[in-house]
């Protein structure tokens, strides 16, 4: 069946030359983003229940950009001025980025990993002297607390935000031939939204392994998965799709 509607379970992009923007000029579909999943803060007295006091902390892990405006939230919060001396280790380059917002970027000590959390490894061994403070969601990767446990360092979780399902009850009557998923929090979204859903002829993209086995773990069919060698990106992955069953 050739593909005319594609949903997309996270926000729409904030840039105009978006590749989905892209995607949808070159192959004339219509596309749709709605978020599945949603972030909601943990309130300061739930963090201080966690017997979490910032001042204890030398240095803040950072994995995403929802863990860096959390955190300072929370530092907000509290009426803790944040040290000028803290060190931020940051998984990503964006992450790294987005901490401008709350910090002069070239006056802080800033260490940045190169994709995966893993590649921070190197980092956290030469600094394992430091007092690590880790703000995640409530869903926490298990790569993470592995990564830190083996490397033996002084690590504290804190659970800052949690992640929550999204209502999508106006959907209910709504059908598309494409729905694009990220995480598995966007399946169970799907399933705890809409219990009885039966897929049909609808497709289901999925980003990452996670997603895969937990759309495949919930009797659903994968038409189209990334990243792979051949399609790194979703809208990659998807324009290829698209070209092949549009042109039967």
């Amino acid at each position: 069946m050739k593909v005319k509607t594609i949903l997309v379970s996270q926000p729409e992009p904030k840039m105009e030359n978006s590749p989905y923007a892209r995607l949808i000029e070159k192959e004339k579909v219509k596309i749709d983003f709605r978020p599945f999943i949603h972030v909601e803060g943990v309130e300061a007295k739930d963090v201080r229940q966690q017997k979490i006091d910032l001042k204890n902390y030398t240095a803040i892990i950072l994995t995403s950009r929802n863990a860096v405006d959390h955190f300072f939230r929370i530092a907000e919060e509290m009426r803790f001025k944040v040290p000028d001396a803290m060190k931020y280790f940051c998984q990503s380059e964006a992450v790294a980025y987005y901490l401008q917002k709350y910090v002069v970027y070239r006056k802080r000590k800033i260490y940045v990993g190169k994709m995966n959390f893993i590649d921070l490894s190197n980092l956290f061994k030469k600094y394992k002297n430091e007092k690590f403070l880790l703000p995640s969601s409530d869903s926490l990767k298990v790569i993470v607390p592995e990564t830190l446990d083996k490397l033996e360092i002084n690590w504290t979780r804190g659970i800052f935000y949690k992640t929550v399902i999204s209502d999508l009850s106006d959907l209910k009557d709504v059908f598309y031939d494409i729905l694009v998923f990220f995480s598995p929090s966007g399946i169970e979204s799907l399933l705890k939204n809409f219990p009885d859903f039966e897929q049909n002829d609808t497709r289901i993209a999925v980003f990452g392994n996670s997603t895969v086995k937990a759309a495949t773990d919930a009797g659903l069919r994968c038409d189209i998965k990334a990243p792979s060698p051949e399609t790194p990106s979703m809208t990659m992955a998807l324009q290829k799709y698209i070209q092949v069953v549009n042109k039967k």
